[in-house]
């Protein structure tokens, strides 16, 4: 793309401007962080949606009771402490001074309550927990009250879990609407405040820094954990139209940061002296192909297993990260590779002789007669996008009668939350990817949960993988983890939940003014500029 054309598209993008620059101070222009996210925010909610973006949104204007650190160790964040009595059945969370909404209204107990009330209506390990809650209430104004129906030493872990859906907290009067309803407004007590005025569907979404808020008084910023300092004034979150455009708008200082430079121009970006690109996120992301498991074709497991022996995972991990061995990994299971309950067992039905006339043949045994079948894939998304269209390619080669339907990343979602017939607007399959931190263990993997109807999208019902991961919630014993995990391994191969498309480790571009960069996710504390 050349300078005339980029200065044409720039300047239909609302909110940059390559005049602005020019005009503002500097000292204004280093009090404003500009970012292109990975797609458009187009659900607000963090409880509405699995989407990383807006997982990525709720980390800058919400808290949480506790965060993980780099370390995946739970530490008290709006939390001061708490205490475990009872032989480990009754937890007491007591709230730090000073926390606030938005609203400038103080938090209180009775808010986290409804707010945990709220997110374990929709999050699958959120209903483990709650499941195992005899009781949870607000003891005082600063006193949350876990009573238990047995000990579960993983608390601190479930509610300071980065993974969708977050567990938010929100004022009390928000907090009350149903989790199958959208909240009405954004009003969480983290370090930034939703500018809602300001949004533009598809082009914008602004932040702006909350005066109120408090950091923890002590340690040190590690990933969710430890104090968060906001840095700058206002964020600004610029949806591109494309690759090209937020390449150019990176180099030329239109933008500061770039989540996920696309492969094939992050070489051109590292040549770049004014701009820096790394890894952040260490444990990488899982690519699955997801199965409507309520609907036919895919409703029979045998039709589903068909397809594993064409399934070449390193075709999926370039398309998403180019050809570089060292940004993304095959012959990866059901757990993240470098995770101590991953394993080797059963992967031959991924890394044996692939032959896509042998699928061919198992999917006729299995008693594929060409029925239509709806893919669904996300053109603004620019990590699921290309694994859809390996996917689809794949699917069409071994006979599917293929029906691949492109959308923008909010209707691909909402068409997700269908349990209806492709004939009403359902669908069949879909290719998306998770956080590796979320593969670790069986305890937060939402894709691999068999809970059915409280399932993550395409509810798969297995009883047995369920009881499997019942057992390694009582487990503290590591050896027996990792056995029961590869138990769980085995059974997903036979059932398939989804199947692993593979590891990638997909890099982000900046400015090399902005420093102290977080490790893990993009986060928008601790980051400024020099």
């Amino acid at each position: 793309m050349n300078r005339r054309q980029f200065l044409s598209t720039a300047a239909a993008i609302p909110g940059l401007s390559l005049a602005a620059p020019r005009l503002a101070s500097a000292q204004t222009a280093a009090r404003v962080l500009k970012f292109v996210p990975s797609s458009d925010l187009t659900t607000l909610d963090p409880m509405f949606t699995t989407g990383f973006v807006t997982r990525n949104h709720a980390l800058m204007v919400y808290d949480t009771l506790y965060g993980a650190d780099e370390n995946q160790r739970a530490q008290p964040q709006m939390a001061e402490g708490h205490t475990i009595g009872d032989d480990g059945k009754t937890w007491r969370i007591t709230l730090r001074e000073g926390l606030r909404f938005h609203d400038g209204e103080p938090v209180r107990a009775r808010d986290v309550v409804q707010s945990l009330k709220r997110w374990a209506s929709r999050d699958p390990y959120g209903m483990t927990l709650m499941e195992r809650t005899e009781e949870l209430l607000a003891e005082s104004d600063r006193v949350v009250v876990f009573r238990l129906k047995k000990p579960f030493p993983h608390l601190a872990d479930v509610l300071g879990k980065p993974t969708p859906y977050l567990p938010a907290i929100m004022p009390e009067r928000l907090a009350k609407t149903s989790g199958s309803t959208q909240i009405s407004e954004i009003v969480g007590s983290g370090p930034y405040q939703f500018v809602p005025e300001e949004r533009t569907s598809g082009a914008l979404a602004v932040y702006r820094r909350f005066e109120g808020y408090v950091p923890r008084p002590n340690g040190k910023t590690s990933f969710m954990a430890g104090p968060k300092v906001a840095h700058f004034d206002r964020v600004e979150w610029h949806t591109m139209p494309d690759a090209g455009t937020a390449a150019s708008a990176l180099q030329m200082g239109e933008i500061d940061w770039w989540e996920h430079p696309s492969p094939d121009l992050l070489p051109l970006l590292e040549r770049n002296r004014n701009l820096k690109s790394e890894i952040l996120q260490a444990d990488g992301s899982m690519g699955v192909m997801r199965f409507n498991h309520l609907q036919p074709p895919f409703n029979n497991p045998e039709l589903r297993r068909a397809l594993l022996a064409g399934i070449v995972q390193s075709d999926y991990m370039i398309s998403v990260a180019g050809d570089d061995t060292k940004k993304w990994r095959d012959g990866v299971g059901f757990f993240q590779p470098d995770s101590a309950m991953a394993s080797k067992d059963g992967l031959e039905a991924l890394t044996g002789p692939r032959s896509n006339a042998a699928v061919k043949k198992a999917l006729e045994k299995a008693g594929y007669n060409g029925e239509r079948v709806v893919m669904l894939s996300a053109a603004d998304s620019s990590l699921t996008f290309p694994l859809n269209e390996v996917g689809a390619a794949y699917l069409r080669d071994v006979g599917i009668n293929l029906d691949y339907q492109t959308q923008d990343w909010g209707s691909v979602w909402q068409r997700l939350q269908s349990r209806e017939s492709i004939d009403k607007g359902g669908w069949n399959i879909h290719c998306n990817y998770t956080a590796g931190l979320s593969a670790m263990n069986p305890a937060a993997f939402s894709y691999l949960r068999g809970n059915g109807a409280g399932a993550l999208f395409g509810w798969p019902s297995s009883p047995a993988i369920e009881g499997l991961r019942d057992q390694w919630l009582d487990s503290g014993n590591l050896a027996e983890q990792q056995r029961i995990c590869r138990d769980i391994q085995l059974k997903a191969f036979e059932e398939l939940p989804f199947i692993p498309l593979g590891v990638f480790y997909q890099g982000t571009a900046y400015r090399k003014d902005l420093v102290d960069m977080q490790k893990g996710l993009p986060l928008f504390y601790g980051v400024r500029r020099v």
